[in-house]
């Protein structure tokens, strides 16, 4: 019968390895703080963020309220693009045999 877990070393005492605690780093994590996010149809609600500094408020151009990926209104279809592109320019050839 196989063991269930490797074999424990002995040349090496226990609580080595990836046991080890360490501390954390001191002034690496930046200011956690309460903000106002304005949302595009003015109404307002406070989170907890690190953008800008206590109080500020983050003014949203773009919003779950307003974008077509979550509304499902009319989306944009970009009719330039690569593809469009190389379709008009050979669309017409085909292959002979």
């Amino acid at each position: 019968m196989l063991p269930l877990c490797a074999p424990l070393r002995n040349d090496r005492p226990v609580g080595t390895g990836h046991t080890e605690r360490y501390d954390m780093k001191a002034d690496t994590h930046p200011d956690y703080h309460m903000i106002t996010v304005q949302m595009t149809d003015g109404s307002t609600f406070q989170t907890r963020s690190t953008w800008g500094s206590e109080g500020d408020t983050l003014v949203l151009e773009v919003d779950p309220t307003s974008h077509p990926a979550w509304t499902g209104g009319n989306q944009r279809v970009s009719e330039g693009g690569r593809v469009a592109q190389f379709n008009k320019r050979f669309g017409g050839l085909t292959l002979k045999k």
